[in-house]
């Protein structure tokens, strides 16, 4: 069964909604890009496995957020998943990482560079201990790659070979990191 992750909406009143493995960052992207949220509200739970009765408790863990924005263009840029990667491709039936980046702040108002060496100096430098979904993130001493983070360790990106598809990432997974930035 999935959990359901309860969140405070703007006008006061508590709802939830499940995540699962892959849905986790786009449906915290959507609520909150579409302003149904005033903050992502997770509630992790305890209970006692000794074989007696059990207790559970509750903690309110509120997620960093970045800009309207950035959180706006990654539900953009989410989208294109699927597609395929292609080195300088621009969309909108292929696309390579600053390509898809560029698009998709693009199409919420906030003009980018066009290559990640360019991007990567763009914005506002942020600490790994702020990243948030929306913010991008660097890879590579040489910037050769980028990414935009989408929550719970995951990063939305198109990365080669050609041909494979655009999609979500563990961040643990990904090469090293050489910045995070923030737009918007």
């Amino acid at each position: 069964m999935t959990p359901k992750h309860p969140f405070v909406r703007k006008d006061g009143e508590r709802t939830s909604v499940s995540l699962g493995r892959w849905i986790a960052a786009p449906a915290i992207v959507a609520a909150v890009a579409a302003g149904s949220v005033v903050a992502p509200q997770l509630t992790a739970g305890s209970s006692n496995s000794g074989g007696s009765s059990g207790s559970s408790g509750s903690v309110d863990i509120f997620l960093p957020v970045s800009t309207p924005a950035a959180m706006a263009a990654l539900n953009v840029a989410i989208t294109q998943v699927g597609k395929p990667y292609k080195w300088g491709g621009t969309g909108p039936n292929s696309w390579d990482c600053s390509g898809l980046l560029q698009w998709a702040f693009g199409t919420v108002g906030v003009r980018i560079p066009r290559v990640s060496q360019q991007q990567a100096r763009a914005g506002k430098a942020i600490p790994m201990s702020a990243l948030a979904p929306g913010d991008v993130i660097v890879f590579y001493r040489n910037a050769s790659h980028i990414g935009i983070y989408a929550g719970f360790g995951q990063v939305f990106h198109a990365g080669g070979p050609n041909g494979r598809p655009i999609r979500f990432q563990e961040l643990r997974t990904m090469p090293p990191i050489k910045s995070i930035r923030r737009y918007g």
